[in-house]
């Protein structure tokens, strides 16, 4: 028996998900997920709870406004109650899944999606980020469901907006990446809330035609609380829709063979019609996994700290130059390095090489340009060379540089030790971002294809060579991936939350998440966020 569900061009894929949304969530089409999938999909899931915490806790303005709106909008009615981070009060599900998605996107660290999937041919490379597990917790806090379900619908909603993102690129229109987290996020929904696969049809057919967003709130060169809080305004439409559906409202149905919608307008098909018929196939086949390991979450990649996903191919280059090269490091103000030299592939070029980016003002600017992530990058590793006389070295250096350099909140903070920083001004400056042209384009999105060269004061160039598969990327075999990502969730941990021990506690309970019952679902979010106020975003 196969483990996937082919959804055709010729058929009815809204519907089809729908179906599909439904039978996964109640075991009909297999086994389910394998503790695999599980485990890491439990690992994105706290890698979203403590970056949306630590957002809070440090002020950042639009999980704070959203936060503070869904508190005003109480539930009377226990059976539609849902919870946001740090409280108690139950909440209408649409306001806690937009106050939560925004908290988890803030900061830009969680987890990303390449769309590629070449044994099937499905490569359209589109971006997607783990924002959208407070749909199912607040599902599952609604029905009184348990940890098991919230994750096991946690992984269907990667699996539909995963697998969209392998064969439609939005981005590509100029839509940005979070519509397919919005379809899958009324799917998931839908079937979490008990709704029929026509049901999940038209709330999927109303957010693609009614809230189809454009990529213009990331244009510009300062950038707004539109563009971290796109898949929370996406996601609370989405589950409206859904809801509104179940109370008899009916959106626009077959929406992938819709010619008027974004597939079928920007990748026309002619198989049996024109443009404009009525009658004509998707752009696109949708091959869902219900079974096994091989779900879309096992091809996620982690963020090891706060950094473009972009850019990471560039921290691991000079992670590896600095540990082999170290006298780059015996200046403390950067005066050993002359020049560096970063080549990528589009879309990271486009996306954070922007000369522009050179001057960032905000830290939504900071975080997507190239030039000052690895530049703040050194600029750690510069300190940490003058307190201690060296990197790690010997067994698990890599892991243990990851660690001590790691990019924190307060590395983007708008203040003369971050963002406007002399030494990492400095740095900056140095930096010739390039295209690598057809030979770097072509090896994404499996990897993130990128080389840094740095030379020194003498001349005397260093280069990293190729670097694919940076820590953190699913293809990654050499980092201790959970030894890294444990550091890192005690740092956005002990940002987010009173002290050390009542972080332990909170990392506990998410790492426990497929074990909780439904009582203690239904406080997985209690607990008391810290007031770091100092922080100036």
């Amino acid at each position: 028996m196969s483990d996937r569900v082919v959804l055709g061009p010729d058929s009815n894929q809204a519907l089809g998900i729908g179906q599909f949304a439904i039978d996964f969530m109640n075991g009909t089409l297999g086994p389910g997920p394998s503790e695999k999938v599980l485990e890491r999909t439990r690992m994105f899931h706290t890698d979203a709870v403590l970056c949306g915490v630590s957002a809070l806790a440090l002020g950042t303005n639009a999980p704070k406004v959203l936060r503070e709106e869904a508190l005003r909008y109480r539930a009377e009615d226990p059976s539609h109650a849902a919870m946001v981070f740090g409280h108690n009060q139950g909440v209408m599900p649409e306001k806690a899944i937009v106050a939560n998605s925004s908290a988890v996107r803030e900061w830009d660290s969680n987890g990303t999606n390449f769309g590629f999937r070449p044994e099937l041919g499905h490569t359209a490379g589109e971006f997607g980020h783990n924002d959208f597990y407070p749909v199912a917790i607040a599902a599952c806090q609604q029905r009184a469901l348990d940890g098991a379900t919230a994750l096991k619908a946690m992984v269907l909603l990667d699996e539909i907006r995963g697998r969209l993102a392998e064969v439609f690129s939005l981005k590509s229109y100029k839509i940005d990446h979070v519509l397919h987290g919005g379809i899958a996020s009324a799917a998931t929904y839908g079937a979490l809330l008990g709704a029929t696969a026509e049901q999940i049809e038209s709330a999927i057919g109303m957010v693609v035609a009614h809230a189809t967003p454009w990529r213009a709130i990331r244009a510009g060169k300062q950038l707004s609380d539109s563009k971290g809080a796109s898949a929370a305004i996406t996601t609370e439409f989405a589950i409206l829709s859904m809801i509104r559906s179940m109370n008899g409202f009916r959106g626009p149905r077959d929406i992938f063979r819709n010619p008027e919608a974004i597939f079928r307008f920007f990748e026309p098909t002619t198989e049996g019609a024109e443009r404009w018929k009525e009658a004509g196939n998707s752009p696109v086949e949708l091959v869902l996994s219900h079974s096994g390991d091989d779900f879309a979450v096992m091809g996620m990649h982690f963020k090891l700290g706060l950094y473009e996903h972009q850019s990471a191919g560039a921290l691991q280059g000079a992670i590896d130059l600095l540990a082999a090269h170290p006298h780059l490091l015996s200046d403390g103000k950067g005066g050993e390095i002359k020049k560096i030299t970063i080549t990528a592939y589009e879309p990271a070029f486009g996306i954070i090489g922007n000369p522009m980016k050179k001057d960032p003002k905000t830290r939504q600017s900071a975080d997507h340009s190239m030039a000052y992530i690895v530049s703040t990058l050194i600029r750690k590793a510069l300190e940490l060379h003058a307190e201690q006389g060296s990197l790690p070295s010997g067994g698990g250096a890599n892991d243990a540089i990851w660690k001590a350099l790691m990019l924190s909140p307060y590395d983007y903070e708008v203040s003369d030790k971050a963002i406007f920083e002399p030494v990492a001004r400095d740095l900056m400056q140095k930096i010739d971002f390039r295209h690598g042209g057809a030979e770097y384009d072509a090896k994404y999105p499996d990897g993130i294809p990128t080389s840094i060269i740095i030379e020194d004061s003498a001349g005397k160039s260093y280069d990293s060579g190729l670097v694919m598969y940076p820590a953190g990327h699913a293809r990654n075999t050499t980092a201790d991936l959970g030894d890294i990502l444990d550091y890192k969730f005690a740092l956005l941990g002990g940002l987010g939350l009173a002290d050390e021990e009542k972080s332990t506690e909170v990392i506990e309970r998410l790492n426990r998440l497929g074990d909780l019952d439904a009582f203690d679902l239904a406080s997985l979010y209690d607990f008391e966020i810290a007031d770091r106020s100092d922080y100036q975003d």
